[in-house]
């Protein structure tokens, strides 16, 4: 282990210890505050949303007031409601579900799960948060700039998003900004991959071999590969659409293009090459944002199923099979674009091919389940909400690879429906399962139990209740990315459920400060945590909660026993720390 390379001084004075910091566990927190300060303002986002979808013919004063153009003449525009959806697309995909799980949890538990004393480059770990933090101050500013933030959808698909104004509102500045920001946060996510790479390959203590790390720690390592592979090629888009919009090329915008009675001058650019980088990029990123749920759900599962993980080497390989096989699957994407047959077929198969390391997953998880002496804890209940959802949105992927399926569905709220279970939902209850249980380790006190499990029940009744019935919407054919559903003849039966999904999701928002509350409220006036509060083996659990400044001080730590040691035959207690003595481990 190059121990040298991880060890530094403790900071000293306020900005050191909690601004500029390099230690690991202070910028794990910094990003978890940033995902949370951006979770909120995606999901008010949200809200304006359904608001326009419920009653599209209501004006609303108060909002009126904050957002004149957006509400010009009375009801919200057609074109500020695109842009809160390109808006609550971008930052709950990038700023929560990529930031939350990899660099939140990763930076703070994977060092300690390892044990290591800190991030392998701990000055870059430092910087990538500060140029991420840059990035979600260049995303926010779109917002208020003159002209409004893009209409162009999270996926900002050319030509419309190359074009510059003329194209529509938004489609100036903000859009400009949005690629710009995109592209600092794809550099701050670069960085973040190569430390957590060398940090796992370099930085593990004596004992712990890569078959003796806990899944959580295999989720990040590999996650880490996939940002590190796919994050350049969205970074190198951006380039060439920035290219298109400031500096004349037409890498992206096709020649003939009248727009607004003007002729676009550009020629000879390809839409479809921007749909290629960007779901080339976009698919591992689903992973990205969901792995780290599997590694913290399986972590999770086994501690308080008080059982080893069943298979832990098929689960290792079902994540390395995950994250390979997404970087075959990107055409499912584009099954609408035109493209031949014969590779529809292609992306087809491999896309249905994911779907075997994920069933092995699953599997592995009811079987560590299964004869369990299973304890209902709040980080519980969301690892198995976790699985549920995970399973909910995994099989209606299953029939969105069938092309002749995805052809009729694409472009409805199906997919809206199967994209928000699989990758926004799950991938959130994730980071819940996670909070609820390394809080007392990050905060040295416990979360409300109670109300942990009241925001975990209003959570799962709420997200079920919001997504399911879109997949009725989109088997009647209800569009996605439109702002009213009216004007329509045969959805007009369908408008009630509308107003549902609204309730539900105002419920279900609102069942989030319960969460805050919790949160904030348990950092003070939380029960004491001791130690090892969950009784688990990891070693995370071997230091003072929260831990000192440099995890386990002069004596490094020495792994005898695998990280899932849990009823072991002729031990003393029902788990073994990976730390005890070999003997203690004695069948």
């Amino acid at each position: 282990m190059a121990d040298h390379e991880q060890r530094h001084e403790a900071p000293k004075g306020f900005v050191r210890n909690y601004i500029f910091s390099t230690d690991h566990k202070v910028i794990g927190i910094q990003y978890l505050m940033l995902a949370l300060f951006s979770v909120w303002v995606g999901m008010i986002l949200s809200v304006f949303m359904r608001l326009r979808l419920a009653w599209p013919e209501e004006k609303w004063p108060l909002l009126q007031r904050v957002f004149q153009e957006g509400f010009a003449g009375g009801p919200m525009t057609p074109e500020f409601y695109l842009s809160m959806l390109t808006m609550h697309g971008t930052i709950m995909v990038f700023f929560v579900l990529t930031t939350a799980p990899l660099s939140g949890f990763g930076n703070y538990f994977l060092p300690i799960q390892i044990g290591a004393r800190d991030m392998a480059f701990p000055v870059l770990n430092m910087l990538s948060f500060w140029v991420t933090f840059v990035a979600l101050v260049v995303m926010m500013a779109a917002l208020f700039v003159t002209g409004g933030a893009p209409i162009s959808g999270w996926t900002a698909y050319a030509p419309l998003s190359a074009m510059g104004e003329v194209a529509g509102p938004g489609l100036g500045l903000g859009q400009t900004l949005w690629v710009i920001s995109i592209a600092i946060f794809c550099g701050a996510s670069l960085l973040t991959a190569l430390n957590f790479l060398t940090t796992t390959l370099n930085l593990r203590a004596r004992g712990m071999s890569l078959m003796r790390m806990p899944l959580t720690v295999w989720a990040w390592f590999t996650t880490a590969i996939l940002a590190l592979l796919a994050f350049p090629v969205l970074l190198s888009a951006g380039i060439l659409l920035l290219m298109d919009r400031l500096g004349g090329t037409s890498f992206f915008i096709p020649g003939g293009l009248v727009v607004s009675d003007q002729m676009i001058a550009h020629q000879g650019g390809s839409p479809l090459l921007w749909q290629h980088l960007f779901w080339f990029f976009g698919h591992p990123e689903v992973y990205i944002a969901i792995l780290p749920g599997m590694g913290v759900t399986s972590h999770i599962l086994s501690t308080f199923s008080r059982k080893p993980v069943f298979a832990y080497k098929a689960m290792v390989m079902a994540i390395f099979a995950i994250g390979f096989i997404s970087y075959l699957v990107w055409g499912h994407h584009m099954f609408m674009s035109g493209m031949s047959p014969y590779s529809s077929m292609v992306f087809s198969i491999t896309t249905l091919a994911v779907g075997v390391p994920s069933a092995i997953k699953t599997f592995n998880w009811l079987a560590t389940l299964w004869g369990a002496r299973i304890r209902f804890t709040t980080p519980m209940l969301f690892a198995l909400g976790f699985v549920s959802l995970f399973v909910s949105g995994g099989v209606t992927g299953m029939l969105l690879a069938q092309p002749a399926i995805d052809t009729f569905l694409h472009d409805t709220y199906f997919v809206v429906a199967h994209f928000h279970i699989i990758m926004g939902v799950a991938a959130i209850f994730g980071i819940f399962a996670g909070m609820y249980y390394w809080f007392p380790k990050m905060f040295g006190r416990m979360m409300s139990e109670g109300m942990g499990k009241t925001h975990f029940w209003f959570s799962i009744v709420g997200v079920y209740a919001i997504f399911m019935p879109m997949h009725f919407l989109g088997v009647e054919g209800a569009p996605r990315r439109y702002a009213q559903l009216t004007e329509f003849q045969y959805l007009k039966h369908l408008q009630p459920l509308h107003l549902f999904i609204t309730v539900a999701a105002f419920a279900t928002v609102a069942a989030q400060l319960i969460f805050l509350f919790n949160f904030f409220w348990s950092m003070k006036k939380g029960r004491t945590a001791g130690e090892n509060p969950w009784e688990s083996t990891s070693l995370e659990w071997t230091v003072p909660s929260p831990p000192p400044h440099d995890n386990f001080g002069d004596v490094e730590p020495v792994v005898h026993h695998g990280p899932y040691e849990y009823s072991v035959p002729g031990a003393a207690t029902d788990y073994v720390m990976q730390t005890a003595p070999a003997e203690e481990g004695a069948r």
